[in-house]
This record gives structure tokens, C-alpha cells and sequence, in this order.
């Protein structure tokens, strides 16, 4: 690592030393399918709808459900008919393959409706601990604001920019400290820039104070 990235990672251990996934997950397959549900809606959001389909579902529940009503359940996280036909057929996937379990194989999961690069990687990191980056909106935004990518790249360039930056065993963990530093700091609109300890080597910053100039 050079010196700013050594500086962005001291500072994201001291913001978010215990960084975690805010996805609310007991089983395995839960921690999947949330992750799928998540797509362009909120953590937050999500835990509610997710909290109400686990009281009222099994994963063999879900599986042979009315799609009408899983429809019904899912539809406050948005594009609900597309998701809640990619939720059902990953359960039965799952069942039909893995006895109801997640494994612990990429080219599997990202065979899956609606699972990409990104879900896949929250889904083994969190779960099998395995050494990755899931690039979303905030990690994809943070990085270009801090020029650890540039403005153009692609959310899989971004991403490899990011393995090569940072130590491998540092990965997972860095994936959740930017996306919360995104979320709760280096927001898309409004970001807190008057206290962010990035000012000197965010661009975003240094083009709004050469405007208000």
C-alpha cells in the first residue's frame, strides 16, 4: 500500500472498527436471498420485509408459495414480481442441489436468478469468510471519490483496483467499512464533507471547494 491508502485504511479501522454486514440473516440462505432483495432498496428496508417472510416461510415454504402473495410480502423493496420470481427459484434450487444449504461455490451461485459478482461475494465473504470485495453504489462512489479508481471504470474494474491496493486479509472487512462510510458519511447527496478526514485526497471534495471559490 502507498501512503493514502494507508491513511484510508487507518482512518476506516478508527470510523468502523467492527464493520459488519447490516443485513439481518439467522440461516444461511437467508443471508442469500436478503442480499438479492437488497438490490437497488436499503439494509434497513430489507430487514423489515425480510423479518415478516421468515415469520410466515421455510425455505421449502417459499419454494412452493403462491407467487401472487410472496409478491405481496416482498413489495416494499421494489421491482418485488422480478424478485420474488428469483427468491422462489433459488429456493427451490437450493433444495433440489444443496439439501436447503449455500455453498460454498461461485460459479453455482452466480448461476442463480439475480445473483451477480457482487451478491456472490457478500454471500462467501460473510459466510465462508472468504477474501472479497462487493462492489455496490457506495463502495463504487467512495472509490472514485477517494481516486482509488477512476471516474469510468466499471464496477468489476473497480473492484479489482480495490484487490490490488489492499492486503487480501484486509478485503472483506474493507468491503463493509466503505459501504457504511458510503452509506452514513460519503453519501451520494449531502455527503459530510466539513468533517470527513479525506478531504485532502477526495476529489469530489476538492472540486465543491473549488466551486465555492
Amino acid at each position: 500500500m502507498n501512503k493514502k491508502e494507508t491513511i484510508i485504511l487507518d482512518e476506516l479501522n478508527k470510523m468502523f472498527p467492527d464493520a459488519r454486514c447490516e443485513l439481518h440473516y439467522q440461516k444461511d440462505y437467508e443471508l442469500l436471498i436478503a442480499t438479492v432483495l437488497s438490490a437497488q432498496c436499503t439494509d434497513k428496508r430489507v430487514n423489515e420485509v425480510t423479518k415478516v417472510l421468515w415469520k410466515e416461510f421455510s425455505l421449502n415454504d417459499l419454494a412452493h408459495a403462491s407467487k401472487k402473495k410472496v409478491e405481496q410480502m416482498i413489495r416494499p423493496v421494489g421491482s418485488y414480481t422480478k424478485k420474488a420470481g428469483y427468491i422462489m427459484e433459488i429456493a427451490k434450487s437450493l433444495l433440489e442441489y444443496y439439501d436447503g444449504k449455500v455453498p460454498n461455490n461461485r460459479e453455482y451461485l452466480e448461476s442463480l436468478p439475480g445473483v451477480g459478482r457482487k451478491t456472490c461475494n457478500v454471500v462467501l465473504s460473510n459466510l465462508y469468510h472468504v477474501p472479497a470485495i462487493a462492489v455496490d453504489t457506495h463502495v463504487e462512489r467512495v472509490s472514485k471519490r477517494l481516486r482509488l479508481a477512476n471516474k469510468n471504470d466499471s464496477v468489476l474494474k473497480v473492484e479489482q483496483k480495490l484487490m490490488k491496493k489492499f492486503p487480501k486479509e484486509e478485503w472483506s472487512r474493507l468491503h463493509h467499512q466503505l459501504v457504511l462510510f458510503g452509506r452514513y458519511h460519503c453519501k451520494a447527496i449531502k455527503p459530510e464533507c466539513d468533517t470527513c478526514p479525506f478531504q485532502e485526497i477526495c476529489s469530489y471534495y476538492k472540486n465543491m471547494k473549488g466551486k465555492k471559490i
